[in-house]
């Protein structure tokens, strides 16, 4: 929040009938921000090498504005391999282990973000 407040100073070598007591005169700017804070997710995009959904998924988090997340290729990991094959791509978040599926749409990321079961 900012408050900004102007305001004249009466000089006790004015006399009274000298100060300026137009409303006009003081001037008061109140601006609020109220912004939806969330706690920072530690999310991963599990990908494949020239997976052209994993570009259209790339695309849709890009115009969800989806915060930081880390992109992990499965291609040489077994284990991921095994896990995610041929889900890919799939959006995670670390922390709560909750996993978005493709497809998804810009209003499927926000509700996923905002913690909306699907």
């Amino acid at each position: 929040m900012v408050l900004l407040v102007r305001h004249q100073h009466s000089d006790s070598a004015r006399p009274a009938e000298n100060l300026d007591l137009q409303p006009e005169a003081y001037s008061l700017r109140v601006s609020v921000s109220v912004s939806v804070c969330r706690p920072r997710m530690h999310l991963i995009l599990y990908q494949r090498d020239d997976c052209h959904l994993c570009d259209l998924a790339l695309g849709v988090l890009a115009l969800a504005r989806v915060p930081d997340f880390t992109s992990v290729f499965i291609d040489d990991d077994p284990v991921l391999d095994a896990r995610y094959g041929d889900r890919v791509p799939v959006l995670r978040d670390v922390d709560s282990t909750r996993e978005l599926n493709w497809p998804f749409d810009t209003e499927a990321v926000a509700a996923w973000l905002a913690g909306v079961p699907r």
